[in-house]
């Protein structure tokens, strides 16, 4: 008896936007979310929805023919699950029903078609799942319509849904910019879920404020690319995105390389209705989250506990299983560096021991890489990774103290500078507390369970001391000594090793 294949764990979402459609492959449905495929065809299918009432006949082919290539990747990816989400255009527009049963008979899925409310909170929530304790506005800017919604931590206020989309802009504005700002002066003057941002931080969620992102990383000469989590004080956004308009005015977006070429016409109505999102609401920061309604479709559907649980300790956990040597060593060096911080009364916040368990869990991952490169490699991948709920200056500081551990801590070695600079001296001096002690019990366990168990810190006067257990006495050597020396000194003690 033949039997019944085993269904893939790969789950997908195609995303029916009003400027983009898109696929995106993730590896399985978890709490942080490993993408393994991403493709978007710009298709504009709101580019006249306000003005005809209509989805545009090339647009809807263009669509159409994207659709039965996402159709065609997904049954090559053998794709467990396929989930199917519709947009502003799709649900305004009189012939949207129509290309719906279209779509879906190509998909082989239903296509659920969000309502603008159900679109502000799977906004909302994408935003929860990848950022850490957000607290703001979540503002999403698609190309038919600006979802509004305010999120305190994982808990999701209600929303509202304006016709401020970059298509949808540019078509009620019959593409005069004068216009498009009377539009967007009127509607957000007075929205409510905007003022209560006051101080607070914006999250700007959407392609085309991605694109705004991407070119003020480069015009800034930022160090890292990574979108996710960037973030610029708002009176600089604001400057920038005046900025942006006065290049528009100038035709001089044409220059902007680093932007496809049918996003560069929507940039200056994004930077418009930035630029008054920050004049009326008045946030502190704003934050550029690559985690939108995708993400928040699935995060809703996972079970309570794992929601619950902190994305970049998950990922961080993805990547120890992968890449260290011993996976429950690294569980073994959280708990080893609990006791050094207890022991030496190191003050931490919450926020100082996530990231350091984080780095525990991180500490081994570039064994395989050259003895000459583990340190800038594992640095790369840890500032450059594609996880959430993490900040840049906490990828920053999850990455230097692993790359103290590979590079050591002589002036000889010291990291790019540029990374330096993206977190204060203080957080600099931890990570290099942290390295030591990563240098420490890499060297006496060699990444092998059941040794560091057998160590134990103590304290006596201005002395710190690693204690081997006598099963383990064997371990101890000079080399192990002189790192532990250099461990107590940066917590400013003298170091010993102690035999039991």
């Amino acid at each position: 008896m033949k039997r019944p294949r085993k269904r893939a764990s790969s789950v997908a979402v195609i995303d029916i936007g009003s400027n983009s459609v898109r696929l995106v492959v993730y590896e399985t449905m978890a709490r942080s979310l490993v993408t393994i495929f991403n493709e978007k065809a710009l298709c504009g299918l709101g580019r006249e929805v306000q003005s005809t009432g209509l989805l545009a006949e090339d647009a809807v082919t263009k669509a159409l023919t994207a659709l039965r290539r996402f159709r065609a990747l997904c049954r090559i990816q053998q794709v467990g699950r396929v989930f199917a989400i519709a947009t502003a255009a799709c649900r305004d527009a009189k012939n949207g029903p129509d290309f719906i049963a279209k779509a879906e008979r190509i998909c082989g899925a239903r296509i659920q078609i969000l309502s603008g409310p159900r679109e502000a909170k799977l906004s909302a929530l994408g935003v929860v799942s990848g950022i850490h304790n957000p607290d703001g506005i979540v503002g999403d800017l698609g190309g038919g319509s600006l979802e509004l919604i305010d999120v305190q931590k994982n808990r999701v206020l209600s929303g509202v849904t304006l016709p401020l989309g970059s298509l949808a802009l540019q078509d009620l504005s019959d593409k005069s910019l004068k216009r498009a700002e009377r539009i967007v002066r009127d509607d957000l003057s007075d929205v409510a879920q905007l003022k209560a941002g006051q101080g607070r931080t914006f999250y700007a969620v959407g392609g085309t404020w991605r694109a705004l992102a991407r070119i003020h990383i480069v015009q800034s000469g930022y160090p890292l690319r990574v979108m996710h989590g960037y973030s610029i004080p708002a009176a600089d956004a604001l400057d920038f995105a005046r900025r942006l308009r006065r290049l528009a005015a100038a035709n001089m977006l044409a220059d902007i390389e680093v932007v496809a070429d049918a996003r560069r016409p929507l940039l200056t109505y994004a930077a418009l209705v930035l630029e008054y999102i920050i004049r009326v609401g008045q946030p502190k920061t704003i934050v550029f989250s690559t985690f939108g309604v995708r993400e928040g479709l699935l995060y809703e559907m996972l079970p309570t506990q794992e929601r619950a649980k902190d994305g970049f300790i998950c990922a961080a956990q993805t990547l120890n299983g992968l890449l260290s040597r011993s996976a429950r060593h690294a569980e073994e060096l959280v708990a080893w560096t609990d006791r050094l911080v207890r022991v030496v009364k190191l003050r931490e916040t919450d926020e100082d021991r996530r990231l350091r368990h984080a780095a525990c869990l991180l500490s081994d991952i570039g064994w395989r890489v050259h003895p000459d490169h583990r340190g800038e490699e594992t640095l790369s991948l840890i500032t450059n990774g594609n996880f959430g709920s993490i900040s840049h200056q906490g990828r920053a500081f999850v990455a230097l103290s692993v790359f103290y551990r590979y590079a050591g801590l002589s002036e000889e070695n010291e990291p790019p500078e540029h990374i330096r600079q993206l977190i204060p001296p203080a957080m600099d001096e931890r990570a290099r507390l942290l390295g030591a002690a990563f240098r420490v019990a890499h060297l006496i366990s060699a990444a092998r369970t059941g040794v560091l168990p057998a160590t134990h810190f103590r304290t006596q006067g201005r002395k710190l001391m690693l204690v081997f257990e006598h099963r383990m006495v064997d371990l101890v050597a000079d080399r192990v000594g002189s790192r532990f020396k250099q461990l107590a000194r940066l917590v400013g003690r003298a170091g010993s090793i102690v035999r039991s």
